[in-house]
């Protein structure tokens, strides 16, 4: 019996251990002002829905924020997204973060011309996250995750790329409490 409760107490002290040291990271990019389908904005979509999944994982933020600010007018702002495209371009942003001490790492981004803005793959390409879970998010207005998910998971061979989520920015503006339910039911 006493072999038994120590086994017990032993494997909870474990667990409990193991979810105490497993940390979770939501890295996410983000576009405010004039926005398609929600009109001038002060806090992007991509943003609202990063909180929301840090809140509910406890995760860590880390905002990738442009060296060089996107134009804040929307057609401007697509303008400079599709020459980026066009270049293949990696603009750099302001400060870092240390992912070597995360397990899990959500990465955020709305869709832009079919793609992640290339700031997104300035991020992917200075961080090795092989070896770790990766879940995808990301805003769109009509195209889905647009293949993303593949794109990080060739980036990343050995990494454990989760089921992407996909939320119309219009739905996490306007309709918060839809968009939180469909980030609950993707985290289950």
């Amino acid at each position: 019996m006493k072999i038994k409760s120590f086994l017990a107490i032993t494997f909870a002290a474990l667990v409990a251990v193991s979810s105490i040291s497993a940390k979770s990271l939501v890295v996410y990019f983000s576009h405010a002002g004039e926005n398609y389908a929600v009109g001038t904005i002060s806090e992007g979509n991509t943003a609202i829905l990063a909180k929301m999944i840090a809140s509910k994982t406890g995760s860590d933020t880390f905002e990738i924020i442009p060296a060089k600010d996107y134009p804040a007018a929307y057609k401007e702002c697509t303008d400079v997204a599709k020459a980026e495209q066009k270049k293949n371009a990696r603009p750099a942003y302001k400060d870092d973060i240390d992912t070597s001490n995360y397990d899990t790492i959500y990465i955020g981004y709305p869709i832009w011309w079919g793609d992640m803005p290339m700031v997104v793959y300035t991020f992917l390409e200075k961080h090795n996250l092989n070896g770790k879970t990766i879940v995808p998010f990301c805003t769109h207005e009509g195209s889905g995750v647009s293949g993303t998910d593949g794109t990080i998971k060739r980036f990343y061979k050995s990494a454990n790329v989760k089921v992407a989520l996909a939320v119309r920015g219009a739905t996490v503006q306007n309709e918060r409490t839809k968009a939180e339910k469909t980030v609950d039911e993707w985290l289950r």
